[in-house]
């Protein structure tokens, strides 16, 4: 089977590198000073999380809590999460602390399923008790959800009059419009992974998708055939009949661009988008149901090995994070979804999010599902 995606490949040398993963039973940078604890946020993704952290939230943390110190340690795009986990595996197996007190990755979750990562509760971290429960057990009981965000159906008014409102509108809307729309594939991006997970849910039972969410079952996955079919056949529709981009950024470009009329987008990155000037302020983004598109969280985590004060300084400023002002910074600093109810939040803000309250959003497939539907995807679907 041919694959056709719109992507070079990419040839990485190996390197030896060192990572603020490392394993050390002592770090100075995390050693108290003049009657302070010193915490260290590693941050696995873009400089627009770590802006969050050092221009808006540590700030206000360090305002409120003077007695606590905290600076950041960033692995650019988590190009080395596999070698992060490694070393944090091997810390937490001899018993020895790692040079970070909390982590903000993608890769949290599974950590946390893996026992590398602290468990959580509402003792340690009262503001969990705001967080809708679905979302805290997708998560684990090792991960702490922080902010969200939720797919959504961006379009070009000036091509589309009237927008698409379900997903069979937007089936049939795709095939009566060749070459405008284009996803990208599931494996490089959550936006076009929203978009395949919505079609093969659209032939789930209720009881089946609650199952996805939340547990592994993989004899379900015979479920998806009907889903995967419809995507096959809707290939020769899509952007240059069946030419999928590689990863969110790109589908967003060629919307910008005004080479197709309409794509699945992240909620953030839209925000971003149009404020940056990648997509013009005339794109315009809803929301689809029957099925909705996903949204989903991203979590902290208190590496497993960490002393037990440091420990209880990383609860506080998860806890923080959770609270009513650090959620309104998330919103303002990121276009993040709050993750606790918007009737907490002050008006301005949940205005905002009016239309995607967390407790509302559609959670995608957990992460083995959503690990084998991508490889399935690649198997069945691009000509």
């Amino acid at each position: 089977m041919k694959t056709r995606v719109l992507a070079g490949l990419a040839i990485a040398a190996a390197a030896t590198v060192a990572l603020s993963g490392c394993v050390q039973s002592a770090n100075a940078a995390n050693t108290a000073a003049d009657g302070k604890t010193a915490l260290t946020v590693f941050i696995s993704g873009d400089t627009n999380v770590q802006d969050l952290w050092e221009k808006s939230l540590i700030p206000a943390f360090e305002k409120a809590h003077p007695k606590i110190t905290v600076r950041t340690s960033i692995d650019l795009h988590g190009e080395h999460d596999a070698q992060t986990q490694a070393n944090l595996a091997t810390a937490v197996k001899a018993g020895k602390s790692v040079a970070y007190d909390l982590v903000d990755a993608g890769f949290v979750t599974t950590a946390g399923k893996a026992g590398l990562m602290a468990k959580v509760d509402e003792q340690g971290i009262p503001n969990l008790k705001d967080v809708p429960e679905a979302t805290k057990q997708q998560g684990g009981d090792s991960a702490i959800p922080y902010r969200a965000s939720s797919v959504l159906l961006a379009y070009d008014p000036k091509k589309v009059s009237d927008p698409p409102k379900t997903l069979d509108d937007l089936l049939a809307w795709i095939k009566a419009n060749p070459g405008e729309f284009a996803y990208n594939s599931p494996s490089s991006g959550g936006s076009g992974g929203s978009f395949v997970a919505t079609v093969l849910a659209k032939y789930l039972s209720a009881d089946e998708q609650t199952t996805m969410q939340t547990t592994y079952d993989k004899s379900l996955e015979s479920k998806w055939d009907k889903g995967f079919q419809v995507l096959k056949d809707l290939g020769p529709s899509t952007y240059q009949k069946g030419v999928y981009p590689n990863g969110n950024d790109q589908v967003v470009q060629l919307l910008g661009s005004g080479q197709i009329a309409m794509a699945p987008v992240w909620s953030d990155q839209f925000i971003t988008s149009q404020k940056t000037g990648i997509i013009p302020k005339s794109i315009k983004a809803v929301q689809i149901t029957d099925p909705s598109f996903t949204g989903s969280a991203s979590f902290l985590g208190i590496p497993k090995t960490e002393p037990a004060a440091k420990k209880a300084a990383a609860e506080e400023l998860a806890d923080f994070v959770l609270s009513s002002q650090g959620q309104q910074l998330v919103a303002t600093a990121v276009s993040g979804y709050p993750v606790v109810p918007l009737d907490t939040l002050p008006g301005s803000v949940a205005e905002q999010f009016a239309d995607a309250n967390p407790s509302q959003l559609r959670l995608g497939f957990q992460s083995d599902f959503a690990a084998d539907m991508n490889a399935a995807w690649d198997a069945k679907v691009p000509q």
